[in-house]
C-alpha cells in the first residue's frame, strides 16, 4: 500500500523557518519532520511513498538522493578516476522506495493528490501531511477502514486548539468537514486518511481543488467518510512554537511517534503498537477539514 505525503506548500505561519527550506525539510532532533512521519509508517511495514512535491522541491530531492553520506560516517577513497565511498553506519531505510512527483508550487492540496494518481497502484492507499507527527496505531487504523468498508478513512482528534477543520460526527461517520471554525466543540481532523482509489473520481486536477473543501465535504455527505478516533499523541508543526516544543520533546528522549511498543497480530505488511483509549467501532460520521490547503 502506497503512502501519500503533501510536501508542497508554502508554510506561511512558520516563516522563521520555512524562507529557507519547505516545512517537510524543517529538523526535529538533526533529521526532518519529513522523515519522522515516513519512518513511522515503515516501522508498520508501509516502505513506499509518494512525496507531492511544490515549494523548494529540489531541497527534498537532495536530501533523499545524499540521505547516505548525509547520515552516515564514511571513508572516501580518491583517485585514479573514481571514487569508493566505505560507509560505517548502518541504514535502516534501505527498503524505502520514494516517488518525487511535482505538483506545482501554487496548487492546492486536492490538486497534488490528483496528479499523483498515476503513481497509486493498488485498491488502497495512505494519505498524510508532511508537518504532523502522532503516535497512531496504523495497522488498528487499516484494520478499521476495512471493517467499516466505505471510501474513505479520516483520524479524528482532539486539538485544544481552533485551528483546524472540525469533523461533525454521528457515531464514527463523518456527516460534515467544517473549515476552521471559530470554536471547536469535538473531534477535528488528524490529517491521517486511508481511502480507496475510487477517491480519486472526487477530485480535480487544476490548481484551485482544496482536499478539505469541497471533496471531502462531499465524500461525507455521501456517507462515505468514516473517523477513526485517535486518543495518542498528535501535534502539527503549525508554529515556531510548536516546532520547538517537538523539538524539545525529541532531546528529552520523550517523541511519542518514534516508539512502537507492540507488534503481534498486525495485518499482513504491519506491525502494531497499543494505543490507549476506547476502541473504535465503525460508523459513519461528520467532519471539517484541518491543514493548509496548498500543503
Amino acid at each position: 500500500m502506497k503512502v501519500v505525503i503533501l510536501c508542497g506548500g508554502l508554510g506561511t505561519r512558520l516563516r522563521e523557518e520555512t524562507e529557507y527550506r519547505p516545512k517537510p525539510m524543517v529538523p526535529i532532533g538533526g533529521r526532518p519532520i519529513l522523515w519522522h512521519i515516513m519512518n513511522r509508517y515503515a516501522a508498520y511495514g508501509f516502505h513506499e511513498f509518494v512525496l507531492c512535491l511544490g515549494y523548494k522541491a529540489h531541497m527534498i530531492k537532495d536530501y533523499f538522493l545524499h540521505f547516505r553520506t548525509e547520515t552516515s560516517d564514511f571513508t572516501l577513497r580518491l583517485g585514479q578516476g573514481h571514487q569508493a565511498i566505505e560507509y560505517h553506519s548502518p541504514q535502516h531505510e534501505r527498503d524505502w522506495v520514494i516517488t518525487f512527483a511535482d505538483t506545482g508550487e501554487q496548487t492546492m492540496t486536492g490538486g497534488r493528490v490528483k496528479r499523483i494518481e498515476q503513481y497509486v497502484d493498488g485498491d488502497t492507499f495512505m494519505l498524510t501531511y508532511g508537518d504532523g507527527l502522532a503516535d497512531i496505531d496504523i495497522a488498528e487504523g487499516i484494520r478499521f477502514h476495512r471493517q467499516h468498508g466505505r471510501m474513505g478513512t479520516v483520524t479524528s482528534v482532539h486539538p485544544g486548539t481552533g485551528r483546524f477543520g472540525e469533523l461533525v460526527l454521528a457515531g464514527s461517520e463523518v456527516r460534515d468537514f467544517i473549515e476552521k471554525p471559530d470554536q471547536h466543540e469535538g473531534y477535528v481532523s488528524g490529517g491521517f486518511f486511508i481511502f480507496e482509489r475510487a477517491f480519486f473520481r472526487y477530485l480535480q486536477e487544476d490548481d484551485l481543488c482544496v482536499l478539505e473543501r469541497e471533496p471531502l465535504q462531499r465524500l461525507a455527505r455521501d456517507g462515505q467518510l468514516m473517523a477513526y478516533r485517535h486518543h495518542g499523541y498528535w501535534q502539527c508543526m503549525d508554529t515556531y512554537r510548536d516546532y520547538q516544543q517537538l523539538n524539545e520533546i525529541w532531546h528529552q528522549g520523550q517523541a511519542p511517534w518514534g516508539i512502537i511498543k507492540h507488534a503481534s497480530e498486525a495485518p499482513a505488511g504491519t506491525k502494531r503498537s497499543h494505543r490507549s483509549g476506547s476502541p473504535n467501532v465503525a460508523q459513519p460520521l461528520r467532519t471539517s477539514p484541518a491543514r493548509s490547503e496548498s500543503q
